[in-house]
């Protein structure tokens, strides 16, 4: 898939989709198991990025 057309999420779409709290996607973001961009002072996280985080969870949790 091409950046150009990657969904970019807010912290707060994250936080609805995965149900979990402000501090804890940004503790995510941190220890770098889910992948962000910063544009200018906005934090955005592709939509894929999310996927492959629960992906993961799964593989881990199986």
């Amino acid at each position: 898939m091409s950046t150009v057309t990657a969904e970019l999420l807010t912290v707060t779409e994250v936080m609805a989709r995965l149900k979990l709290g402000r501090s804890t996607v940004y503790d995510l973001i941190r220890s770098r198991r889910l992948t962000s961009i910063t544009i200018g002072r906005a934090r955005r996280i592709p939509a894929d990025a999310v996927r492959d985080f629960i992906d993961n969870q799964i593989e881990e949790a199986a």
